[in-house]
């Protein structure tokens, strides 16, 4: 006897869809699971085989072959539990086939027949709707996320036993009731309630430091990479970790995708069938390997760069990242996604981020910033060393390098403006922004003759630019994001065009990379 029953499985941060054939036949008993099964696959036979028994069904004490097709793609993970032990009762005619030939069926068996939640539901619901199809028997743990993808009947189950009492001659599931997206508040509505937005402080809270935080004002409304150094204890970590909070809220598309990476990378927190709305703050430790920042695995799985998708990755003590781990972010910070290769598929993760990185002038950080009580102890030889680990091709992507000395006295120190009125000022300049887009394109995204003519300068903003690329050596790729911070700085003046004092201050903005070659 034999059937076919429609399964899923992430490659990647996308789904695919995986048919499980099962062949019941006379025999030895035994069951051969084919089409490069990993381990966890394979031991999905004995789950199968006892949470049947443990259900009140029989196990077929014949020859079964499971054939995970299309056969050349490598499958791992548990969601095939269900539609494995689905198969199986309906080649051995103890459930009727006819009931699941509509259905994408996922999910991971318990010995005792309990169906229990796996990772990437969303991504593999939204292929299954993609492929035309309409309904999805899940665990009753992934229902509220697949209720995201709209126009999908999902039927939750929470133990084997719901699919059918053996002795029944007919049986049918009753799809569970969720609010459409469509029905719900509109999206932006829901990102108008940031109240529930959980911010690590407020930029009222930090005294002084009034030049970094225009400088993380110009970051968030442009999506600029930024660089801050200075002595320890002066405030680094504090001003990056609210910069979350002051960026423009996501749009629906954007929270879509990083629901689905979230959900791939089995990180999705639960509640509400609701997707993601708020930007994610990632600060990996500086032990990372870069299988860990960018992603790896026989089938790779998403990593930092791709968890802080349309958010902010925070590299606190760039230096002390390994060489190594650095070099990676190249290509993401460029072209804003990961390409990783295998012998058998290339896979393509989204890394659209915002690199917000921190390091001390030297490895014991007070480098040019001595006082009575702190002087610093370092070589020139390990100060060389110590900033030599940021390439200059690494430093070129990053746009912004700002210094954050210590304050000369406490007196005086002020608050400044608040992450409230820092948001407002950054959603209106991105709301400038988002008029300037070229189609589907934004700002960030253009190079080139494309970039200048989609931006308009003054000529004495036109001749300081040409001076500054002269005299100061930039690269054409520092040339190009001094172009992109200025006219962010424009948009944030609401001034149609770009003028001289805007390209000055975003060339001053990049005076470090200077500093650190000059010592390498």
């Amino acid at each position: 006897m034999y059937t076919q029953i429609c399964s899923g499985s992430v490659y990647g941060v996308e789904g695919r869809m995986i048919a499980v054939e099962v062949d019941i036949s006379s025999g030895l008993p035994q069951v051969n699971v084919v089409g490069l099964p990993d381990p966890a696959v394979r031991e999905s036979v004995e789950r199968v085989r006892a949470a049947v028994k443990n259900c009140g069904f029989t196990f077929p004490m014949e020859r079964i072959t499971v054939n995970l097709a299309p056969a050349d793609l490598r499958k791992e993970g548990t969601a095939f539990d269900l539609a494995i032990a689905a198969g199986i009762l309906a080649a051995s005619n103890q459930l009727r086939s006819a009931l699941f030939q509509e259905f994408l069926v996922l999910g991971e068996l318990a010995l005792n027949g309990e169906l229990r939640a796996v990772p990437g539901v969303l991504a593999m619901v939204e292929q299954a709707k993609l492929r035309g199809m309409t309904k999805v028997l899940l665990p009753l743990g992934n229902a509220a996320e697949a209720a995201c993808i709209e126009g999908m009947e999902l039927f939750g189950v929470s133990h084997l036993r719901d699919l059918g009492n053996p002795k029944a001659a007919e049986h049918s599931w009753e799809p569970l009731r969720f609010i459409a997206r469509s029905e719900r508040a509109g999206f932006s509505d829901l990102q108008a309630d940031r109240s529930s937005l959980t911010l690590q402080g407020d930029y009222g809270d930090v005294l002084g430091q009034h030049h970094a935080k225009r400088a993380l004002l110009i970051a968030a409304a442009g999506n600029h990479n930024v660089l801050l150094a200075g002595p320890p204890g002066t405030g680094k970590t504090m001003l990056a970790k609210r910069l979350p909070g002051i960026m423009p809220p996501l749009r629906e598309e954007e929270a879509l995708q990083v629901t689905k990476i979230y959900s791939a990378a089995g990180k999705l927190p639960g509640g509400i069938p609701s997707l993601m709305q708020d930007r994610q703050f990632r600060s990996p430790h500086h032990t990372i390997s870069s299988a860990g920042l960018i992603g790896g695995g026989s089938i790779p799985r998403p990593g930092e760069v791709t968890l802080a998708h349309r958010g902010v990755l925070f590299l606190d003590e760039l230096p002390e990242f390994s060489r190594a781990a650095l070099e990676v972010l190249r290509q993401p910070l460029e072209d804003r996604e990961v390409t990783i290769a295998r012998s058998r598929a290339v896979f393509r993760f989204p890394a659209s981020f915002l690199l917000a990185a921190s390091m001390n002038p030297c490895p014991c950080g007070y480098y040019g910033h001595d006082s009575d009580d702190q002087r610093c102890v370092c070589s020139e030889i390990q100060i060389a060393r110590y900033r030599a680990k940021i390439s200059g091709p690494l430093l070129d992507r990053i746009d912004m390098h700002i210094e954050v000395p210590r304050p000369l006295s406490s007196e005086g120190l002020t608050s400044g403006m608040t992450t409230e009125q820092m948001r407002e000022l950054v959603l209106k300049a991105a709301d400038r922004r988002l008029e300037r887009s070229i189609g589907s394109r934004s700002l960030n995204e253009l190079a080139g003759a494309s970039l200048r003519k989609a931006i308009t300068m003054t000529k004495e903003a036109e001749s300081m630019l040409r001076i500054a690329f002269d005299s100061l050596g930039v690269s054409l790729r520092a040339h190009d994001r001094i172009l992109k911070l200025a006219r962010t700085i424009a948009d944030l003046e609401d001034q149609e065009r770009v003028d001289s004092p805007h390209v000055a201050e975003a060339i001053g903005y990049r005076s470090l990379d200077r500093k650190l070659v000059s010592l390498s």
